[in-house]
């Protein structure tokens, strides 16, 4: 390594809810472990896959949902910070936990590190509409939405609108409380539409979106870390080959691929709205009009964070803890042509792309080297770990999902 991380400040990956199969959170403890910084965790239980690491100093066990009062979860934030005695890097792991960050910010500052951002500014990137209305503001394109606020608003929209259509939760956090959708939905036909929106309520708080031809179109991914001014410490592109459930989900198996007009795009867009910290966006490219389309923005590290890595051994987890140390986070290239797959949900996504023939052209041929989500040499723990807690109720979940896509209503995300 070109560089040395400062092992007297720690990192601590923080997330809401009750989702122990979580490799992303497996990764960051990975990463900042090897440099010898000692890493800490939220976890549901003792036994997920986070907590069997062996570069995990401690496991909190703390379940939550998602849905609790952010005075308790400060509280709790803070009696952790206590627990570990001394100034702690902040790794949050989803939306929750970054969005409740941003917004206390003065609360969290003394006992953890954090980059620092307008406390509205994560809640508006997570949100849907938030989100849409910052890229109509600023020139970035995304697919056309309407977002409507009651059933005759559906109505309206069903009679005039070109099928499919998407249906995703408006805003990120009711998905743990009141979701509409169980995550992105494709609907097939008018009647589909109008059957679902009956158990949306008085007031649906959903966003309907153009659905872009999964023939005509193709996902990339931008990973980066951004400092105090909005500039790019570390900046990947790649795209996204396979995803579970399939076009909508989480990646399964991605290719480091260099794009500098999406990173060009990108590093503009995080300058204009004064972003600093991590993200992870998901963008679809529309090959019938040759533009790239923002569909998400995550305002924290994505779970498939670690297919990027420069060659300076560099990534977003990295640059951050470097950043808010004081040291200096050494340039290089990214490792394109890298590989990266998601052991456990690769495989019925391959069958489902398989069927839909799906193809990405910017894939390369062959990799330079692979990464696996889980399985690593050094710290098997947590690839055994998964298996154990994913044969009888991740399988389970993969036929609801697959029994959902042949229904043709939809498919879902977490």
């Amino acid at each position: 390594m070109p560089f040395e991380a400062d092992r007297d400040v720690p990192g601590l990956i923080v997330k809401f809810g009750d989702y122990p199969l979580h490799h992303g959170g497996v990764g960051a403890i990975r990463s900042l472990g090897r440099l010898g910084v000692p890493m800490y965790a939220v976890t549901e239980d003792r036994y997920t896959p986070a907590a069997s690491s062996r570069y995990l100093r401690k496991a909190f066990v703390w379940p939550t949902t998602g849905a609790e009062d952010p005075a308790h979860l400060v509280e709790g934030l803070l009696r952790i910070g206590h627990r570990i005695g001394r100034p702690t890097v902040l790794i949050p792991t989803d939306e929750e936990a970054a969005v409740l960050i941003a917004e206390h910010q003065d609360e969290l500052a003394g006992a953890f590190l954090f980059p620092r951002v307008d406390p509205a500014l994560p809640r508006r990137l997570a949100s849907k509409q938030g989100l849409h209305e910052l890229c109509a503001e600023h020139g970035v394109v995304s697919p056309a939405a309407v977002f409507p606020r009651s059933y005759e608003d559906i109505a309206a929209f069903a009679g005039t609108a070109r099928f499919p259509v998407v249906a995703k939760n408006r805003e990120a956090f009711v998905r743990r409380t009141r979701p509409a959708v169980n995550g992105t939905t494709r609907i097939a036909t008018r009647e589909g539409l109008l059957a679902l929106a009956r158990d949306w309520g008085e007031e649906p708080g959903v966003i309907l979106q153009e659905y872009l031809p999964r023939e005509e179109a193709e996902d990339w991914i931008v990973h980066a870390c951004f400092d105090r001014d909005s500039s790019p410490l570390a900046l990947f592109t790649g795209v996204k080959v396979r995803s579970w459930p399939p076009h909508a989900g989480m990646t399964a198996r991605a290719y480091v691929v260099d794009n500098p007009e999406l990173a060009d795009l990108a590093a503009r867009f995080i300058k204009q709205i004064g972003f600093s910290g991590i993200i992870d966006l998901d963008l679809r490219f529309d090959r019938r009009d040759g533009q790239y389309k923002l569909l998400d923005f995550n305002p924290r590290m994505g779970a498939q964070f670690r297919l990027f890595e420069s060659e300076s051994g560099v990534d977003v987890v990295r640059a951050m803890h470097l950043d808010l140390t004081g040291r200096r986070v050494p340039e290089g290239e990214q490792r394109t042509g890298h590989r990266y797959i998601v052991e456990n949900i690769d495989l019925p996504a391959l069958l489902a792309y398989r069927r839909s023939g799906y193809t990405t052209p910017h894939a390369p041929a062959k990799a330079s080297g692979t990464e696996l989500a889980w399985f690593a040499g050094d710290d098997p723990l947590p690839f055994l770990t998964m298996l154990a807690r994913f044969v009888r109720p991740g399988a389970k979940h993969l036929y609801q999902l697959w029994r959902t896509n042949r229904r043709g209503s939809g498919t879902s995300t977490k």
